[in-house]
């Protein structure tokens, strides 16, 4: 018997059943051993020795890999062909040999490209061992990671409450958000205007064209500031002479892209289908392990964590019969298209993203694919055949058209387009822009003629702003890092869920803003740490890493250069006061946290409560917050403003005058705290507070006049005498939101709104529904995976009363925060319904004294 040994389940399946009943194929579920999240876990005065911590589940797992193992024939090693699985593969033979279940075992390690049966059996037919730099590499990137993240945290810590490393890569990612943010803040709009033509040829065929030039000089962007300049010009071409004094064209031809690498595709989904990077990585890793078609278990496309853009030649020659078949020979080119690969490592450098089988075209198996697995594959398919087809023929045409103006003066105009001489792979496919409209050379033109004297339709003046730079998206995002060197294929998609998870940047319309503390973070480490999040620096080790796999440099020596520039930078701050931290982070965050006001002379940072204070960041329980240098004195306290926009609604100091309270002549103010604005009735008096109350976060700072104010301060309002029990029910709003209560029961209302709107009857409905409701509600079910690879039976994903989670028989295991429900795989549900059963065949000494239960585990209960 002959054990093989692969990541997923799923593709354990698959491969079972290409190879026989002479082999037995077990799934190590990924990594099987890690850093443990502890100090010392890598030792830099130990040669870099690294403690690796195998945790529960994966213990069980290589027992039974051990189990197996022992007497079989051979061991091969079939993990993924990328870095990652080279490593996986290391560390199941480094666990074995630990474990002494390798006697007499032949130990092989093959690599496929496409889980299918010819490229298994070919795999199996030229066999290799562990590859030792591409493992080097591994290990040099996880000792880097894991030094930069427990080296740093504890500085963070200590002179930034609260915050701790994003880590050695995503920091540097979060920059890029953060300074991208920074620049829009710091944007001044300016205002310019543009003046079209719309002309007719003889034909009557439209066409337009924009002014250029006026007597002889050249415009520029600006050069038409405002209204009245544009109205001048606009006149003047209104009653003018129209000849077109040149027309020229051009042939073009446009190339089609290369096959998909990682971050192509990830690029590409986002803009075409909409996905989030993790989320075209679950597709694409489901399609490239296997799927049913037809009763038989195969993988659709070849492995998706490449930087590499050459298919193998005879793929090529499949694509380009298909596209003969398809398309007839005169989209087909002359010979195959060869593209060079942009990567700097060769040995990670695979084929690109591609159709195992190219005559299964995307209209032939949509129906037996999941519907974001039909348009990834066809999009994959789409771009593959594109690549090996004959380029787009265009024809550039430029017409200048010259003017007299009414007013005596000669305007230039030119009217720029393009036709399509020959689609070639423009047929099928074309690749999306990011942040970019339709321009002037997209339009076509009608037959145009020197000479000719088109008639004149329309003029229109229009008026435009320059807009700052967009913000990114997941897609522009991984784009810049490509460009810059940052990071590696199987590391995208990581980088960006750790800044999510992590809370340092949100989604918002598919934009990435970063959150105040990931600036916080990004301005510390800018300020003590500069090189480290220098683009140079990061792409310089990236690169270095890439060397390491390449046999060019050793792994130690590499960490020993990086471990000591790096202790010394932290130890040159271990004496730096918290104050000298943040008036550095005052300096850099100033435009953010300190927006100028209405007058640009005055002092952004002056208190507006004592006016002889300095504003400044301070660190609380809670986080960062904006304070006065003259505390305790003065307790002028805000939050950092989200945008200078923001910062000018929200009221400071004595805070906003509303008005006065009609019962008691006292001042209604709306002010700003710590944790958000409030408003409050009259001053301190003493040891006597005032009384306040917070505005919630769904009201329009503008909208809150005395009136509302009025309505906040008297909460809790009291609604009625509830019929039953003649005792009142109060409505307010409290921590969990807006509520009603009576006699000790409380229940939720819609919306702070409702608080101040609901009657007598509603409110007696709510607490009633309350009270009496006992049993949790029905699970809805979002997503049907499939069946259990291993034990049968069906896995789903559910919505319940205590959130999302995945159900297998009577295992129910809670879903992580940072997957989306309809977006989990049954490789992830598998493992995560393997973690839960685990925990529960290991029971708890504490018994009734634990007090925390998981969502899915709480659904199961009665």
């Amino acid at each position: 018997m002959n054990v093989v040994i692969v990541e997923s389940p799923a593709k354990a399946k698959t491969i079972n059943k290409y190879l026989g009943s002479g082999y037995q194929v077990l799934a190590s579920y990924g990594h099987v051993r890690d850093l443990p999240s502890k100090d010392g876990s890598v030792n830099p005065d130990s040669d870099f020795d690294m403690q690796w911590e195998v945790d529960s589940k994966s213990a069980k797992r290589l027992n039974e890999i051990a189990k197996a193992v022992k007497g079989a024939e051979k061991l091969i090693l079939a993990t993924d062909p990328d870095r990652e699985g080279e490593a996986i593969s290391w560390h199941v033979l480094q666990v074995l040999e630990k474990k002494k279940a390798l006697k007499g075992v032949d130990v092989q390690r093959v690599v496929f490209n496409a889980v299918t049966k010819q490229a298994v059996t070919e795999a199996m037919a030229h066999p290799r061992t562990i590859d030792s730099p591409l493992v080097d590499a591994y290990l040099a990137r996880r000792a880097l990671d894991y030094l930069v993240g427990f080296t740093l945290s504890p500085v963070l810590w200590r002179k930034l409450p609260g915050a701790r490393s994003a880590g050695r890569v995503q920091s540097v990612a979060l920059r890029l958000v953060c300074d991208r943010e920074a620049e829009i803040e710091l944007f001044k709009s300016r205002e310019y205007w543009s003046i079209e033509a719309g002309l007719a040829n003889a034909a009557g065929d439209a066409f337009a064209a924009r002014l250029v030039a006026v007597d002889g000089n050249k415009l520029d962007r600006y050069d038409i500031p405002d209204e009245a300049t544009a109205s001048k010009y606009k006149a003047g071409l209104e009653g003018g002479a129209y000849t077109i004094a040149s027309v020229e064209s051009k042939a073009q031809k446009r190339n089609p892209q290369p096959p998909f690498t990682t971050s192509t595709l990830q690029q590409e989904a986002s803009r075409k289908l909409g996905f989030s990077a993790r989320h075209t990585m679950q597709v694409a890793q489901r399609l490239y392990e296997g799927i049913d078609i037809g009763g038989t278990t195969q993988g659709l496309i070849t492995y998706m964590r490449t930087d590499g853009v050459q298919m193998d030649p005879e793929a090529i020659t499949a694509c380009r019969n298909m596209v003969n078949d398809t398309f007839g020979a005169t989209y087909l080119p002359d010979k195959p298209r060869d593209y060079k690969t942009k990567a700097k490592n060769a040995q990670e450098a695979h084929e690109a993203i591609r159709p195992v089988d190219f005559a299964k075209d995307p209209k032939s198996i949509a129906d037996m694919l999941e519907p974001d697995q039909a348009k990834l594959y066809r999009l994959i398919w789409q771009r593959a055949v594109a690549s090996q087809m004959s380029s787009a023929e265009l024809e550039r045409t430029v017409a200048e058209i010259e003017v007299q103006g009414s007013d005596g003066t000669r305007y230039g105009l030119r009217a720029n387009g393009s036709v399509v001489k020959f689609d070639g792979f423009l047929k099928l496919y074309e690749e999306g822009k990011d942040d970019s409209g339709e321009g002037d050379g997209d339009r076509r033109l009608p037959a145009l003629a020197r000479g000719e004297t088109p008639s004149l339709h329309s003029v229109e003046a229009k008026q435009h702003f320059t807009e700052p730079p967009p913000r990114y998206t997941e897609a522009t995002l991984i784009k810049k890092m490509e460009e810059l060197g940052i990071g590696r294929p199987s590391t995208y998609t990581s980088t960006l869920n750790v800044l999510r998870d992590r809370e340092y940047v949100r989604l918002d319309k598919k934009r990435l803003i970063p959150e105040d503390k990931g600036r916080l973070v990004i301005a510390f480490l800018e300020s003590f740490f500069k090189r480290y999040v220098e683009f140079d620096f990061t792409a310089d080790l990236e690169e270095k890493l890439d060397r390491i796999s390449a046999g060019e440099l050793e792994w130690k020596d590499v960490l020993h250069d990086f471990w000591r520039d790096f202790f010394a930078a932290v130890d040159e701050i271990k004496d730096l006061r918290i104050s000298e931290v943040l008036e550095a982070l005052n300096e850099m965050l100033g435009p953010h946290i300190f927006p100028p006001g209405d007058d640009p002379e005055a002092d952004p940072r002056k208190c507006p409560s004592c006016e002889d204070g300095r504003l400044s960041l301070k660190t609380g329980k809670f986080g960062a917050f904006i304070g006065c240098s003259n505390y305790p004195d003065c307790r002028f306290t805000r939050q950092l403003a989200e945008s200078t926009e923001e910062a000018a609604k929200t009221p400071s100091g004595e805070g906003k005058l509303l008005g006065q309270d009609p019962e008691t002549s006292l001042d209604v103010t709306l002010r700003s705290g710590r944790f958000g604005p409030y408003v409050q009735l009259g001053d301190a008096n003493g040891d006597e507070k005032p009384k306040r109350a917070s505005v919630p976060k769904t009201f329009d700072l503008d909208t809150v006049d005395l009136e509302r104010a009025l309505a906040l301060l008297s909460l809790p309002r009291e609604v009625g005498l509830h019929p039953e029990t003649g005792k009142p029910i109060l409505a307010g709003i409290g921590r969990y939101g807006p509520f009603v209560q009576h006699d000790g029961v409380y229940a939720n209302l819609d919306s702070p709104e409702e608080v101040f709107e609901v009657g007598i009857n509603r409110a007696v409905t709510a607490l009633a529904e309350k009270k009496t409701k006992r049993a949790p509600r029905q699970a809805t079910v979002l997503k049907d995976l499939g069946e259990h690879p291993e034990l049968g039976g069906p896995i789903q994903v559910l919505d319940g009363r205590y959130g999302p989670y995945v159900k297998h028989g009577k295992v129910n295991a809670t879903l992580p925060k940072s997957l989306e429900p309809k977006e989990v795989t049954l490789d992830q549900a598998v493992t995560l319904i393997a973690e839960r059963a685990a925990k529960g065949k290991g029971g708890s000494k504490g018994g009734s004294k634990r007090k925390k239960t998981t969502a899915a585990a709480k659904e199961a209960a009665p």
